[in-house]
């Protein structure tokens, strides 16, 4: 997961990931455009998404085509966050049950 996170750290590199959530099979020319960036600077994010495996490449025909792998933002999703959420939700819901348990004050 290391690589995952140093790709995620970036903002630039999230805003890559934002595109292609938006609109996937993206070239690297619509990239370039949609962030203001060199080729160079845009084809090294790429190559750091892709070895995260966040980015997956299709080619089609000569046209290298890219796209968003939302599998191991999921898989940070439950092993990170999702296991501290419960302990969460647990305490909210019984705190829930308590205060409905409790008795309702008069008002008279």
């Amino acid at each position: 997961m290391e690589p995952v996170f140093k790709a995620l750290a970036d903002p630039v590199r999230r805003a890559i990931l934002d595109s292609l959530f938006c609109k996937g099979g993206q070239r690297l020319n619509d990239l370039i455009e949609g962030h203001g960036m060199s080729r160079q600077a845009v084809s090294n994010h790429l190559r750091i998404l892709e070895e995260a495996n966040l980015v997956a490449v299709v080619w089609k025909g000569r046209e290298k085509l890219h796209y968003l792998n939302p599998v191991p933002i999921h898989e940070i999703a439950t092993r990170w966050i999702a296991k501290f959420q419960t302990g969460q939700l647990e305490a909210l819901s019984n705190f829930k049950q308590s205060l409905e348990s409790q008795e309702k004050p008069n008002h008279e």
